[in-house]
């Protein structure tokens, strides 16, 4: 896409920005009828069916990137939008429901399910960092200790988070007594056949119009000499989170506040496990190939969890400027961390 003009580049991102959010709105409603009809529940459900179909882009991505051996551009694509994709969280808490005596989201959605979901994104971030220090050399049968252990974190991850769903030793079974009540399955009228069609073409979408999201983008950035971490830490981010964007505010407004929340902590859990697929593609180590503008943008976002997992248990009702006041931490941070990350690139 390098080759062509401007304006046709501006032309094609809007176009496909606007498949995604469409497709991303189907993926939300198809996922709250598969939730119910499997029984996985909001927190799993979000966890891996919706958490993966929306970061297909970035698994499209990534194999491409290790297949051409281009292993810094698979490692920039999965943590670049990892914090920006933690702040798609303020937008919902912003817009998702408003009006008011409106509490804040993470006052509607609190669970300890969630909670362990967003530990579980800290202690694959914190992996992560470690893994960018070790030296190149560790590879065993297309492996490394780093990528192996992110994937078994994921996986115990899901198996806990699974059990909380089941039965917590704590007061009203580890979620709040006055929070979101869970949406009844019930009032849908789609069959779950018909709503693995729809999953499956709407994922199908956000995979080929994701792509060319991110490569038109990509290609306008370097005409107008943006830098490519600032342009994929902001613009690019913002348009790859597109997927969660519109289905968190579909969940919002289905009253899956859970769903919402989960679907951000899945994929951020998730997105690192692609680093096992792009190390057994490549056969090389990938994550010593991050460079120091990943690894802070790795850190942020582990920082961003935090507040948002300290903001579930503690629940604040004040909403400033029409957010949460976790909301607004997060908002503040990731708007300093972007002025460090403008140091680091300078």
């Amino acid at each position: 896409m390098d080759s062509l003009p401007f304006a046709l580049l501006v032309v094609i991102f809007v176009a496909a920005a606007a498949v995604v959010w469409v497709a991303g709105i189907q993926l939300s409603k198809a996922t709250d009828v598969l939730d119910a009809r499997l029984h996985l529940g909001s927190a799993l459900g979000g966890l891996i069916v919706l958490a993966v179909a929306t970061n297909l882009p970035e698994i499209a991505i990534t194999v491409s990137a290790a297949m051409a051996g281009n292993l810094e551009v698979a490692v920039g694509n999965i943590l670049g939008g990892i914090a920006l994709q933690t702040v798609v969280l303020v937008i919902l808490d912003a817009f998702g429901r408003r009006g008011r005596g409106v509490k804040p989201l993470t006052y509607r959605a609190a669970s300890l399910t969630l909670v362990l979901e967003g530990l579980s994104v800290v202690a694959v971030l914190a992996v992560v960092i470690a893994g960018s220090q070790l030296p190149d050399g560790l590879e065993v049968l297309r492996l490394t200790p780093d990528v192996v252990l992110i994937a078994a974190l994921w996986i115990i991850g899901l198996v806990l988070v699974q059990r909380a769903g089941e039965h917590l030793p704590w007061h009203e079974d580890g979620r709040a007594p006055d929070a979101s009540p869970k949406p009844s399955p019930a009032k849908t009228k789609m069959s779950t056949k018909k709503a693995a069609v729809v999953f499956s073409i709407s994922a199908l979408a956000t995979l080929v119009a994701g792509v060319v999201l991110e490569r038109a983008g990509d290609a306008a950035s370097s005409q107008i000499g943006l830098s490519g971490v600032l342009f994929g830490a902001t613009v690019l981010a913002l348009a790859t989170s597109l997927p969660e964007i519109s289905t968190g505010l579909q969940a919002i407004r289905q009253g899956d506040d859970n769903l919402a929340i989960s679907d951000i902590f899945g994929g951020n859990a998730f997105l690192p496990v692609l680093f096992l697929l792009a190390t057994v593609i490549s056969g090389s180590a990938v994550l010593p190939r991050a460079n120091g503008a990943d690894i802070y943008l790795t850190a942020l976002a582990a920082l961003l969890t935090l507040v948002y997992v300290v903001g579930l248990i503690f629940r604040p009702q004040r909403r400033i400027i029409g957010m949460g006041v976790d909301s607004f931490v997060v908002l503040v941070l990731y708007a300093v961390g972007i002025g460090g990350l403008f140091a680091i690139s300078a």
